[in-house]
């Protein structure tokens, strides 16, 4: 489609970074905000216009006049009072819910009704009409009632968190004397815990949801002074358990969309909602029904995808093939800067300087209370500012906004300094999520850190050893939500991995994979990890090196979810050697006496095997590899095969092993699943585990992506494809077994954190003698993944070349070429000039996109069948192309004919590559004729197709 025009409607920060986020799509030629501020003012593509927004008539003409293709609305007041009902009606593309979903955010009363109806955990509340039942109300409850909540004409709110029963007795008195804010008063009980905003886009069916976010209220540091709309926004907030971001989703966000609709009013739009992470499980504060402000100013410079096409995608209801995705490793951070006096009146027309130097800082400033005034910026509002900087963590995000906010003055300026700090407390003392009674459902447990104590006698000495002095540390389960808990240990070592590690000199994945391989296993018994210990036993002490394997198991345990009690470290006497290290770990986890996974006896014939993507090797795997590279010519400090070297072959051989645990626990206790085992000990060893003696199994390698280290192991190790199964987990972390029709489920479930395949099914047993489970195409998927020329030449290696730019090729096939694997491993070549960016097929199904699948290389089907003409056709496939930005097209048994436009477009730049040597055969087959035939010459012909 055409570039379209937008318009936005609203004049805050919020509405500066919808408009901002929008002009950096291609789709978008231009975006007007009404009424806009100083930042949306003849900004690039964005501009502000004057239409008057509160009339829904001439807002309306203006689409039509202007040509606006959409229309995004930012004030919730517009939204419930029917603004996207309106545009829609007269025909405008509007992203926004309709008025009757838009009640969720604008009336307190009806919100909460609905939160009840539908058993949705939120404080508990009671509406008045009348100051001295509402009085004695507070008074009388036995929980503190010491929210009061009002609403006025024009969205103007009043929420008062209120000290003590007598000062909120004293604010409802005002409130109902003023008649300002309507006749309603709610009075709700005050949550104590962690507050969190959570958001997502939704068509009214599916729910996508975006990181979570962290806002701050209050006016001044330490959550000191008055409420405000918000003074700032972290995100995503660090080391929030996956199992919790899941039951918000599932159990609130697509709870309250399918809710909606059954009650015939479709949320379709942004739902943001308030949490408060209680002892007593997750509770709702309240809704909005668009991005809250700061947290947009956070949450969209985190949007990878398209912005545009998102809302569009929401709009027509097919968000779930369209799914967001978001920047990993950044953290987005913002301070809002405010004018003298905010909350209350403020002076305005202030002159604001140092714009330009924040800017150039590389931070991105979003205006909100600033208008312009003969060329020159002054405020003109409460929030004058949204200072953001997005960088690799939270720490350096927070520090480079302060840097910001130092650069940029106006007269009075108010902000906080410790924006995210809380975040930075999270760090050191994540979220625990405990999984008490009735796993899934709204009343699990999250409490901020687990309840620990260890106790010492003072520090351990320098060094990390701790030699008598410390006592033992304490874990309260009953604390941790457990009725009936049954505890699961295990302890593993690491072996030659560390040895391995040691002569690489790196060490900051082992302790990841220390706790991964723990953990794990207890996952096994469907078990949640509570505390870890390690033992490290070493030859001579290496202070920085302990230090660096300490970090990686305190980050492994943040992210299971379960606290580091730290660990002992002894020194080994003569003769072991100095710099020999052994590492072992111990975890202990627990799980309620009924949710025990006892399935390994389970699996019966007809069931499907499901495997869990993961590309580290562990376990027994690490002896061969060692003996592997003591007689390669590749040594730690070369460059791996197929990397084109920007990794070393010691980087990839120690990619920590995934960590499945806490994601996968719900999926493990849904009682879908018969079986788990992770694959430590070799695929074949992970999965005899989850199988009883009376069947077999058979895997298809073709079906899940193998990693290229394994495929160099496999050629440099001259091993056979059983031995490969035996020692290695070819890029399957863990098996799970899973009844045939509940496979798909299951594995979608799955697929939402993380790469999951159907690999293989359970059999009758296989009467010969040997292994009862086969793996077939194993050694064919192993050289299809494989690199063709490993950077073995040290002559090379010694004088590096320059790197050659590599031109971006995609391949379209039909299904019946057979060139394909020969240009994978073609580009693959150290030296090659051409990198595949992109397999097309026009037939769904068909070997090449697996095989293009298994190399990493992204895939489209673009079915002739479903256009009209193939004009149509081949304007999908340009588009695409261009999404790729590729610069040549191979056809592979491309079985289409290419219209003439598109031939044009892309002279000499489409190559087409037969396996015979072209012209001999004038017709027939020419793949198999000159097979049967007598010609001796072989070869292949490549031509420019014109």
């Amino acid at each position: 489609p055409m570039a379209e025009r937008v318009l936005v409607i609203g004049s805050g920060g919020r509405e500066h970074a919808l408009a901002w986020k929008l002009a950096q799509s291609p789709h978008v030629k231009h975006v007007f905000v009404a009424p806009g501020n100083a930042g949306t003012a003849d900004n690039g593509k964005i501009s502000n216009s004057a239409v008057l927004v509160s009339n829904h008539t001439i807002v309306t003409q203006f689409c039509k006049d202007h040509n606006i293709g959409l229309v995004l609305v930012g004030p919730e007041a517009l939204l419930a009072a029917g603004i996207a009902d309106d545009l829609r009606a007269a025909g405008v593309r509007c992203f926004g819910p309709c008025a009757r979903a838009a009640q969720l955010a604008s009336k307190s009363s009806s919100s909460k009704a609905f939160l009840d109806r539908h058993g949705i955990p939120t404080a508990r509340w009671k509406a008045f009409s009348n100051a001295q039942e509402a009085c004695r109300f507070i008074i009388s409850t036995d929980f503190p009632a010491r929210v009061v909540r009002a609403r006025g004409p024009a969205a103007s709110k009043e929420v008062t968190i209120a000290a003590s029963k007598e000062e909120a007795c004293r604010a409802v008195q005002e409130i109902m004397q003023d008649r300002m804010f309507g006749e309603m008063v709610v009075i709700e009980e005050l949550l104590q815990g962690e507050e969190l905003s959570c958001s997502c886009f939704t068509d009214g069916v599916t729910v996508a949801s975006m990181p979570p976010a962290q806002p701050h209220k209050r006016l001044l540091d330490g959550d000191q002074g008055p409420s405000t709309a918000g003074m700032g926004a972290y995100c995503p907030v660090p080391q929030v358990p996956g199992a919790l971001l899941e039951q918000i989703r599932d159990a609130i966000l697509q709870h309250v969309v399918d809710s909606m609709r059954q009650e015939g009013a479709a949320y379709v739009g942004v739902l943001q909602t308030g949490l408060m992470l209680t002892k007593e499980g997750v509770k709702i504060l309240n809704f909005k029904c668009q991005f809250g402000d700061p947290q947009c100013q956070v949450i969209l410079p985190l949007l990878k995808s398209d912005f545009y096409e998102v809302i569009q995608a929401t709009i027509d209801g097919k968000l779930c093939s369209s799914m967001p995705t978001w920047e990993e490793n950044r953290t987005a951070v913002c301070v809002v800067m405010a004018s003298p006096g905010y909350p209350g009146d403020c002076d305005k027309g202030m002159e604001v300087t140092g714009l330009l130097q924040a800017e150039a800082l590389g931070l991105q400033v979003f205006h909100g209370g600033t208008a312009l005034k003969d060329g020159r910026v002054v405020t003109s509002g409460g929030r004058v500012l949204s200072v953001t900087a997005v960088k690799q963590d939270l720490l350096e995000a927070l520090g480079e906004a302060n840097r910001g906010v130092a650069t940029i003055h106006f007269q009075g300026a108010t902000f906080r300094r410790d924006i995210g700090h809380r975040g930075l407390r999270l760090l050191q003392q994540p979220l625990y999520v405990s999984t008490g009674p009735g796993t899934g459902s709204p009343a699990q447990m999250f409490l901020p850190a687990p309840h620990i104590w260890a106790v010492s006698d003072g520090p351990c000495r320098k060094g990390g050893r701790s030699e008598g002095g410390r006592f033992a540390a304490f874990f309260d389960l009953k604390a941790s939500g457990y009725d009936d808990p049954i505890l699961v240990s295990q302890t593993k070592g690491l072996g030659p991995k560390l040895q391995v590690a040691q002569a690489c000199k790196r060490h900051d994945t082992i302790g990841q994979d220390l706790v991964a391989m723990c953990v794990n296993d207890i996952l096994a018994q469907g078990a949640e990890p509570l505390f870890f210990l390690s033992h490290l036993a070493c030859g001579k002490l290496d202070a920085e090196v302990m230090e660096t394997i300490k970090e990686g198991i305190a980050e492994a345990c943040r992210s299971a979810g379960c606290a580091f009690l730290g660990g002992e470290v002894t020194e080994v006497a003569a003769p072991c050697p100095p710099g020999h290290c052994d590492l072992a770990g111990f975890v202990v986890g627990a799980v309620e006496r009924g949710q025990r996974l006892l399935g390994l006896q389970r699996a019966e014939e007809g069931d499907v095997l499901l495997g869990l993507g993961s590309p580290g090797i562990h376990g027994r795997g690490f002896g061969v590899v060692r003996r592997i590279l003591l007689t390669s010519s590749l040594h730690c400090s070369s460059p791996a095969p197929g990397s084109c070297g920007d990794t070393t072959l010691g980087d990839v051989l120690l990619t920590p092993g995934k960590m499945f645990s806490p994601a996968l626990l719900p999926v493990l206790r849904s009682g879908h699943v018969k079986g788990f085992a992770p694959t430590t000990e070799g695929l074949l060893g992970g999965i005899s585990r989850v199988l009883p003696e009376h069947v077999s199994a058979v895997l298809d390698a073709l079906s899940w992506k193998i990693p290229e280290i394994f495929c160099w192991l496999y050629k440099e190790g001259n091993l056979s494809a059983e031995e490969m199964a035996q020692t290695f987990p070819c890029g399957i972390g863990a098996v799970l077994v899973v009844q045939k029709d509940l496979a798909q489920h299951v594995l979608q479930d799955i697929q939402r954190q993380q790469e999951a395949w159907l690999i293989g099914e359970v059999v009758a047993p296989c009467h010969t003698a040997g292994s009862h489970i086969e793996v077939e195409n194993l050694a064919e998927a192993l050289q299809l993944s494989s690199p063709q020329q490993l950077l073995n030449d040290t002559a090379a290696e010694s004088q590096p070349q320059p790197r050659k730019r590599k031109v971006k090729v995609a391949v379209l096939v039909s299904g019946t070429g057979t060139t394909l694997p020969a240009l994978i491993g073609c580009a693959r070549e150290p030296g090659s000039c051409a990198q595949l960016v992109l397999v097309i097929s026009n037939k769904p199904g068909v070997e090449e996109l697996r095989s293009a699948a298994r190399a990493g290389i992204p895939t489209r089907v673009i079915d002739h069948k479903l256009y009209g003409s193939r004009s149509e056709f081949d304007s999908t496939i340009d588009r695409v192309l261009e999404e790729f930005s590729v610069e040549l097209i191979c056809l592979s048994g491309f079985m289409r004919v290419l219209s003439s436009p598109f031939l044009r477009k892309w002279k000499g730049k489409i190559l087409n590559a037969s396996p015979s040597p072209f012209p001999l055969i004038k017709d027939g087959n020419a793949h198999q004729e000159p097979l049967e035939s007598r010609f001796k010459v072989t070869g292949c012909t490549v031509h420019f197709v014109l």
